[in-house]
């Protein structure tokens, strides 16, 4: 069959005939392609309809051979010779090397073999007429041209979205190695439907591996939690604890280890349990741990460990999962139960606040602004006046004493109190308050406040029980889960709304340090548990700046208590500002200067973070020396002699051998300080 060239392009052109329609021989062009017919797979070959009102054969655009080609591509299909010139095809797009001449040259003698087959096969009866239009020399190479042009804009499209999708995939597939388009030549997919017979690699496969990669994974989790749940029953465990006790460690951890939920009740925190105990268990109330099955003593962990020993353990506790608790077992601890909180002397003033708050609040303008839930001075007079029987100058001092209390305060903060034009705002009206405090109370308290010292001791005490209940023993580690839904959490809940009116400015500067230090500790606990753990930087500022506590009438984020009190009011890194100006009075909270060792007592919630521990007053300057030697010794502070990463300071806290070497290292030789990377992740 000849081969007709083109005359501007000089590029060979397919001689199949062509049919076009009458009425547009140059400009509605339809190509008719016949589909090539391969050895093993092809049975018929299409008929082409004719017209009615004439002999010639309808116009009819087949693109088969492209299918053909894009077919090449599907895993399913068995054809190496397509694919390896669509591979061919891609790999000269690639290269920068061929110019647009080549691949005019490449594509056009790949059709001219094509055309050579198809009219090898080619049926007597769709070959044109002799008297055809389209068998025109001039018009038939301008029909081929424009076929030929089409067929090769569609096969470099097809090989652009392949080599697209195959670089899309590769990156996603960064994890397990570096992508190399390269290799994709070389790399063929095994069809899922045959046995030793590959084709080129196709996208979908990929999602398919990667969706059933996920699901593995996804079954190995759940496999692996599944683990760890504790042992469903229906009694139920009585774990009797005390403070500092090794003993109620082991034996937590014991458990923990058996998957056994129990309730741990702690004769510190519940002192009225020690009868129970001595009447339940028949000994002292010093003599814990004591563990009970349902009613049954089964003794201290020494005991349950021998009960291990013998196979009875086993027993027991299938009975605890077939049975329920009866009366007879110790019950666990009720809410409020010997909780100092509900109980102590009404306050007189805040039964006159509560009164005095629903006829005078509204919302009213000041110095041309609105202020919302707001009352004047002469409002609040004239109602202590007719409610209490006083005179004016007499309800203006008990208005002064309520402000002094901490009831209200100026929404400006001009006066403590005076009597005209002046706005005042209830403490729980305040929108910040309202809206980003999580220890307001609902509704007023009707108990005097206590003092700071007294709130501060109950706290220091829950929150060590909280520590050895629900922690690691190196501290590290937090089981978030347990302490949101434990008896402890709630009293703690229920102490930190006492100190929305405390005083703290008599505090001193042990008092204050271990005060705060131990409530940002908790503070932080309950951000997580009520927010969750931070993700990222955003969520980790949100957590830090906009989770407060009300003390002592003002607010308390944790950047406020970190930076504001416990580092002397410092500015904090990338800030301008101090954290608290002149005219703040949380100004007078702030201790007199930085605490530096404070930053191996705070925890976040952070694996990178220094152990949980408790401090106190009495011996805050020692344990926040353990706490430094503690942290740098465990992994804080890597020393690397050789490199010369050393640190003068820390050298005071580490080990008496590695502290000798640092100094002398230092006396002449220089040294590089390299930071770790800080882990942000939770320490569950």
């Amino acid at each position: 069959m000849d081969v007709v060239t083109s005359p501007k392009h000089n590029v060979p052109m397919k001689s199949a005939e062509i049919i076009a329609e009458e009425e547009s021989p140059k400009h509605n062009v339809e190509t008719a392609c016949a589909k090539t017919l391969e050895e093993s797979n092809v049975e018929e070959i299409k008929t082409v309809e004719t017209r009615d009102e004439d002999d010639y054969p309808k116009p009819i655009v087949e693109t088969e051979d492209i299918i053909d080609e894009m077919e090449s591509i599907d895993i399913h299909n068995e054809d190496k010779t397509v694919s390896l010139e669509c591979e061919t095809q891609q790999d000269k797009m690639l290269s920068p090397s061929n110019d647009d001449d080549d691949e005019h040259d490449s594509e056009s003698s790949h059709d001219s073999k094509d055309d050579v087959d198809e009219d090898e096969t080619m049926d007597d009866k769709e070959k044109p007429k002799p008297d055809s239009p389209d068998s025109n020399p001039s018009t038939s190479a301008w029909t081929e041209k424009a076929a030929a042009i089409k067929n090769f804009v569609r096969l470099k499209s097809e090989v652009a979205v392949h080599t697209v999708m195959r670089r899309l995939s590769g990156r996603m597939n960064d994890e397990n190695g570096v992508y190399d388009a390269r290799d994709d030549a070389t790399k063929s997919v095994e069809s899922p439907k045959t046995e030793g017979k590959s084709s080129i690699w196709n996208p979908l496969s990929y999602l398919k591996m990667m969706q059933n990669d996920t699901v593995d994974k996804v079954e190995v989790k759940n496999v692996e939690e599944a683990e760890l749940e504790p042992v469903v029953m229906k009694g139920r465990i009585i774990l009797y604890t005390r403070l500092g006790c090794e003993a109620c460690r082991e034996c937590r951890l014991y458990l923990h280890g058996k998957r056994l939920r129990y309730v741990e009740i702690n004769i510190d925190i519940y002192p009225s349990r020690k009868q129970d105990l001595e009447k339940i268990g028949g000994s002292s109330s010093s003599d814990v741990p004591k563990v009970f099955f349902n009613e049954e003593l089964v003794g201290s962990v020494e005991e349950i460990k021998e009960l291990d020993e013998s196979g009875e353990l086993d027993e027991k506790i299938k009975h605890l999962i077939d049975e329920a608790s009866p009366r007879e077992a110790p019950l666990p601890p009720f809410s409020g139960e010997d909780d100092a909180s509900s109980k102590g002397h009404v306050d007189e003033l805040a039964l006159i606040v509560r009164k005095m708050k629903p006829c005078i609040v509204k919302d009213r303008f000041y110095k041309l602004r609105k202020f919302k839930n707001c009352f004047s001075g002469s409002d609040a007079v004239d109602f202590l006046s007719s409610d209490q029987c006083l005179e004016r100058d007499e309800a203006i001092e008990v208005a002064r004493k309520l402000a002094s209390q901490l009831f209200f305060q100026h929404v400006l903060e001009e006066n403590l109190f005076e009597d005209g034009n002046h706005l005042y705002r209830f403490l729980d009206d305040d929108h910040v308050v309202s809206s980003q405090c999580h220890n307001i109370p609902r509704g007023i308290i009707e108990i005097k406040p206590r003092p700071i010292a007294e709130i501060a001791s109950r706290l220091r005490l829950l929150y060590r029980a909280i520590l050895e209940a629900y922690t690691s023993p190196d501290g590290k580690h937090v089981d978030y889960r347990s302490i949101h839904g434990s008896e402890e959490f709630a009293r703690y809940l229920r102490i930190i709304q006492e100190l929305h009116r405390v005083q703290l400015v008599d505090m001193s500067r042990e008092e204050k340090l271990a005060f705060f230090i131990n409530l940002y500790n908790m503070m932080a606990i309950h951000a997580i548990l009520v927010w969750g753990h931070p993700a990222g930087p955003l969520e980790r500022t949100k957590m830090f700046g906009e989770f407060k506590y009300v003390i002592g009438g003002y607010t308390y984020s944790l950047s406020a208590i970190q930076h504001g009190i416990i580092r002397g009011n410092q500015r904090q890194p990338y800030h301008l500002a101090k954290p608290f100006n002149e005219k703040d009075k949380r100004s007078m909270v702030a201790l007199p200067y930085a605490e530096p060792l404070s930053h191996f007592a705070m925890v976040c919630g952070t694996r990178s973070g220094p152990p949980l521990r408790c401090f106190s007053p009495g011996e805050i300057d020692k344990e926040l020396m353990e706490a430094t030697r503690d942290f740098l010794r465990g992994g804080g502070l890597l020393v690397d002699l050789s490199s010369k990463s050393v640190l003068k300071h820390a050298s005071t806290y580490l080990e008496p051998q590695i502290s000798e070497a640092l100094l002398d290292v230092l006396v002449d030789t220089q040294f590089r300080v390299v930071y770790q990377t800080y882990d942000w992740g939770l320490n569950h």
